[in-house]
């Protein structure tokens, strides 16, 4: 059976007995069900939530972003939906803006708004870097460009959050492969080093690829990457990265690594770090 799934629905198509629903499944919100013990991915969680609405609400935020396809989307977030209704109940967020009708659509038959739209809505919210983060997932996921969102900015002059939502998609770029990377490069922007270009792919004289660097510079021929993890605890990819920053140092390349206690604790490493190698290029920083 098909979950996130109505309770009554279920009982009255003969799918589930009382037993079965009471013990083999949770109820994620009033009447509707999951597998017992089952961690709701966050279109799932979006779909349990519309159900919740008895299907009349609109999917938005973060829920509409999932359904867009987007991220890094945090499971453990509540559902967001646009209702008028005052009824609230915990896990989901309910919002009562007014949505036109062309921005409105439909995604796996559940009315989701658009992505402009929904760009629209992340991008006032949460905080500059936490909305650039999402911007650059949707712009990733859907294809956006920056003057889908214009018409809606002209359209809803006055918006809560707009002043924000100028500037976050002044700084989205949909090249980010993940927040860390969104993080690292609002850090070389805000210090006046904006890399010109994200994903960026090397080719040998052969016309070979050699690799492909997360932002940088390809005239001055620097790079900064993001290194999670797996880059440190994995031997496989720790012997990759080793033999392709070789690669890349032959032709002519300089590289920035960045990792999680960086980013955290040492931006300032980055951002000197950073200079002095466009400097060392001849760049004019």
């Amino acid at each position: 059976m098909d979950w996130p799934f109505v309770g009554t629905e279920a009982l009255a198509a003969g799918l589930v007995n009382r037993y079965q629903l009471a013990t083999r499944y949770d109820a994620v919100y009033r009447n509707v069900y999951a597998p017992r013990g089952q961690l709701l991915t966050p279109v799932q969680r979006a779909k349990a939530a519309w159900l919740w609405s008895r299907r009349q609400a609109i999917v938005a935020g973060v829920s509409a972003a999932a359904l867009h396809g987007s991220l890094w989307i945090d499971r453990r977030l509540p559902a967001e939906l646009n209702q008028r209704s005052q009824h609230r109940t915990t896990g989901i967020a309910l919002h009562n803006d007014t949505l036109s009708a062309d921005e409105i659509t439909v995604l796996r038959g559940i009315p989701v708004t658009t992505a402009a739209r929904t760009a629209f809505d992340l991008g006032r919210r949460y905080g500059r870097t936490l909305a650039v983060i999402r911007l650059d997932a949707l712009m990733q996921a859907t294809g956006l460009k920056p003057e889908h969102i214009q018409v809606l900015i002209d359209r809803h002059k006055g918006a809560r959050g707009i002043v924000q939502l100028r500037e976050v998609i002044g700084l989205a770029d949909a090249g980010a492969e993940s927040p860390q990377e969104t993080r690292t490069r609002l850090v070389l922007t805000d210090a006046g080093l904006r890399p010109k270009k994200t994903q960026i792919e090397v080719y040998d004289r052969y016309a070979d690829f050699v690799a492909r660097i997360d932002m940088g510079w390809p005239h001055w021929k620097v790079g900064v990457e993001y290194d999670g993890i797996q880059h440190w605890t994995n031997p496989d990819v720790r012997n990759k990265d080793i033999e392709r920053q070789a690669q890349l140092e032959a032709l002519g390349w300089r590289i920035i690594r960045v990792n999680a206690d960086m980013l955290r604790y040492r931006r300032d490493t980055i951002v000197e770090r950073t200079r002095a190698a466009l400097r060392a290029a001849g760049a004019p920083v």
